[in-house]
């Protein structure tokens, strides 16, 4: 793979993180002489850039990969990158030959070298940083800035800190540099544990604060996306109020004390609605999301029943229901009371249509007011409450210019997303 003169084709599954990521090996592409195209078919080199965090996420990267195989034009490179590489590169190596290359974390996909037989106790040091990689301007309004990568917490399910590693937060000068050469509007922090950002540096427990402060000096819009809730202070709730998005993306996971222990989390229902409530008598118009596992190792019906009344009284904006999936080396792959997998899909069954009837009704009451959105693309719009990609959004008038701030009525409501004119 010669890269110069060559063309790209890049596919990204997963989280924002991934996103980031993507952005930032685009850069070591373009600056190598190559460009990118659409059509995978049209393509000399085409990526993937896997997730690996549950089984159904690597279900969709294994399919994503053998179609882009069928797709790609004959002689064209195939190249894995991402966490399904850095996790199970040896294994994507055995057992699909459609593969040419895979690409661990800060391995060149262009260098000869990245041959998958290079995996495991052979494998070769990684060529750059990708954390701090710089990245060339968005193509959109907004833009996800990671602003540390791995994770030192040992949540019972979660395998991330095996493949990411320790927490390892960029410096608050780093950001603010990304963010300034985005030149988006809206900023969206995300990072394994936001929260705990400079605490692997010494830097004192909230260094999150200052630097949300610091990026809301430079852009009109920051977003904070996943916190741990036993990080969320008042310091740093002020400090997302005072941002204009108050908006709380928060890691609950569940709420039945019996179950979180053996999850290895903080917290319990009560204590998380104790904490909804003070963010609301502090900011009436706050929005909050959530992600909760279904079906996690002893999970009683008792379990099961606390989770629907808390989200019946948290009545939160937008929700995510999971079903647990096990991960080798976790702290759950070994714990007994597996629950049915069709018990474990009922109850999935049973929150997500509770919740739905909430975000429709949330999103009813919002009839009749007016907010201000940013425009993403022509027709679509955005207010503090939608995340983009993954909650709902505003039609809006087609004659909005992308790009900029607009003040709507909202007309009409469909499920998740609003009208507005």
């Amino acid at each position: 793979m010669s890269g110069a003169g060559q063309t790209y084709h890049l596919t990204t599954l997963g989280c924002p993180k991934n996103e980031v990521d993507s952005d930032k090996l685009e850069g070591t592409l373009v600056a190598d002489g190559m460009a990118r195209v659409d059509d995978v078919g049209a393509a000399d080199v085409v990526v993937v850039n896997t997730c690996a965090f549950i089984e159904e996420a690597r279900a969709e990267s294994i399919e994503t990969i053998l179609a882009a195989a069928a797709d790609r034009r004959p002689g064209a490179q195939l190249v894995v990158t991402g966490c399904m590489a850095e996790r199970h590169g040896a294994e994507l190596a055995a057992e699909l030959d459609e593969i040419d290359h895979v690409a661990p974390f800060g391995v060149s996909l262009h260098a000869e070298t990245a041959v998958p037989v290079s995996l495991g106790r052979t494998r070769r040091a990684p060529d750059f940083d990708l954390l701090n990689l710089p990245r060339p301007a968005s193509a959109r309004p907004w833009a996800y800035v990671k602003i540390a990568e791995g994770c030192d917490r040992a949540c019972g399910f979660c395998a991330i800190p095996t493949f990411r590693g320790p927490q390892r937060s960029r410096s608050i000068e780093q950001i603010l540099t990304e963010v300034e050469q985005l030149a988006a509007r809206e900023i969206v922090l995300v990072a394994q544990d936001l929260a705990a950002f400079g605490r692997d540096q010494g830097v004192g427990e909230r260094a999150i604060v200052p630097l949300v402060d610091q990026v809301a000096e430079r852009v009109d819009r920051v977003r904070l996306l996943y916190l741990y809730p036993s990080d969320l202070n008042a310091a740093l709730i002020d400090a997302i109020c005072a941002t204009g998005v108050p908006y709380f993306d928060l890691s609950l996971q569940h709420v039945s004390p019996p179950l979180m222990r053996r999850m290895r989390r903080w917290g319990d229902g009560e204590r998380f609605l104790e904490r909804i409530e003070t963010i609301r008598r502090r900011e009436p118009d706050a929005a909050f999301r959530s992600n909760f596992i279904v079906g996690y190792p002893g999970e009683t019906e008792d379990d099961h029943d606390r989770l629907l009344d808390f989200v019946e009284a948290a009545q939160l904006d937008w929700c995510g229901f999971f079903a647990y999936s096990k991960e080798d080396g976790t702290y759950a792959a070994d714990l007994d009371g597996t629950v049915d997998a069709v018990l474990a899909a009922d109850r999935l069954a049973e929150l997500r249509e509770l919740q739905d009837q909430i975000t429709a009704t949330k999103r009813d009451e919002l009839v009749g007011e007016t907010v201000e959105v940013l425009v993403d693309e022509p027709g679509i719009g955005r207010s503090h409450r939608e995340a983009p990609e993954i909650d709902g959004i505003i039609a809006v008038p087609q004659t909005v210019e992308v790009g900029t701030f607009a003040t709507v009525t909202v007309t009409g409501s469909l499920g998740p997303d609003l009208e507005a004119s």
